[in-house]
């Protein structure tokens, strides 16, 4: 027998005072009753989520966790290869946060790391400025005032001395420490908020980016880490705890018309040691720089990285540079026989020059030959 096609059936419309209409109240005082229900059975040891909590604070934290302040988590590999991360992350933040100070200026507010226990702190030159005297607070609440011994505005560092007892230099890295994927740690005082961090990778190494005061750092180190102003001058530190970097800069987005969120950039560990030592063993060079002889320059690398001379991106007309010869795009390598590679050393080989003597200065032509002028320091110099 064929079968019929299943017919609906006709709707009603609601309220028409058929069985749908008490239904309808009946279902609503089962579901009330159903809640107190629940409400009721919450408060019994049997219930299953009151069970669940006595189950959960019952619960112990894996050795090693600090107790219920920290983060508890769940047994096995994955929760100690967390938990042992996490204490990597406490142990470097421990060990690198008194070594990391906070340097305030009449203008501006950042960071810096303390290189030796004589008292000497490296920075961003940009956070010092002009001035010859800034205040610094260390990781411990001290306050003193510290002199700036020299700045080597070419590759944005500075350096401040202090006098305090007590102080934790900083480890620095060595050439070829930090590579791409690499974990790093920013700390610093970002917005004033003193001894912040922030974690992310080594995005990239090499980079070339130029400030917006059109300081051009050749080798920087970029990273995810998240850097704010107060940041400059801190340290970017490994999960071995060495600084890798000083962070500088933010990278400005066109598109959203303000910084991009996650790309940072700092002076690398190895510059930073170089420029840094040349300072501190020049001792005020800040105040004798080769602007003092008409000459505008930069620091240059190889391709390796290290760094290779000054180049030469202005000469004043009339100066004593340009009265020897001197001309853009050539490379200064030495002053009297001895290597300037970097803009520090050359400002020390200047300041050495008493006023109205004159020395060799050794330069490399954009076409390769290599060339010696003869300059003369001026009689008076102004500090």
């Amino acid at each position: 027998m064929a079968a019929h096609p299943r017919i609906p059936r006709p709707t009603r419309p609601a309220g028409d005072g058929r069985r749908g209409d008490w239904l309808r109240p009946l279902g609503v005082l089962v579901v009330l009753g159903l809640a107190l229900a629940g409400v009721t059975l919450a408060g019994s040891p049997h219930h299953p989520v009151r069970a669940a909590v006595a189950t959960a604070r019952r619960a112990r934290p894996p050795a090693g966790l600090p107790p219920p302040t920290g983060v508890v988590l769940p047994r096995g590999p994955l929760a100690r290869a967390l938990e042992a991360l996490q204490a990597t992350y406490v142990r470097v933040v421990r060990a690198i946060e008194p070594a990391v100070v906070q340097i305030t200026t009449a203008g501006d507010l950042g960071s810096g790391v303390i290189l030796d226990r004589r008292g000497d702190i490296v920075t961003n030159a940009h956070v010092v400025g002009r001035s010859r005297r800034v205040t610094v607070t260390l990781a411990d609440g001290r306050i003193t005032t510290g002199t700036v011994v020299g700045t080597d505005r070419a590759e944005d560092l500075a350096v401040v001395r202090i006098h305090a007892g007590g102080l934790s230099p900083a480890r620095f890295a060595g050439p070829g420490a930090v590579e791409p994927g690499a974990i790093v740690l920013a700390v610093g005082n970002p917005l004033g908020f003193q001894s912040s961090v922030s974690v992310g990778i080594v995005s990239a190494i090499g980079r070339r980016v130029t400030e917006p005061d059109g300081v051009t750092i050749a080798d920087a180190v970029q990273t995810s880490a998240e850097i704010n102003p107060g940041n400059s001058g801190g340290a970017l530190v490994d999960l071995a705890g060495q600084v890798v970097g000083i962070p500088t800069l933010v990278a400005l987005s066109q598109q959203q018309a303000g910084e991009a969120p996650g790309i940072g950039f700092a002076v690398p560990s190895r510059t930073v040691a170089t420029v840094a030592a040349e300072l501190v063993r020049g001792g005020a060079v800040g105040t004798t720089t080769p602007d003092l002889l008409g000459l505008t320059g930069g620091g240059v690398v190889t391709a390796a990285g290290a760094p290779a001379g000054v180049l030469v991106t202005d000469v004043s007309p009339a100066s004593p540079a340009a009265r020897a010869g001197l001309r853009p795009q050539e490379i200064v390598v030495a002053v009297a026989g001895r290597p300037t590679l970097t803009v520090a050393a050359l400002a020390a080989a200047l300041s050495r020059l008493r006023p109205g003597r004159a020395a060799a200065v050794t330069v490399l032509t954009p076409e390769g030959r290599r060339l010696q002028a003869t300059v003369r320091a001026p009689r008076r110099r102004s500090r």
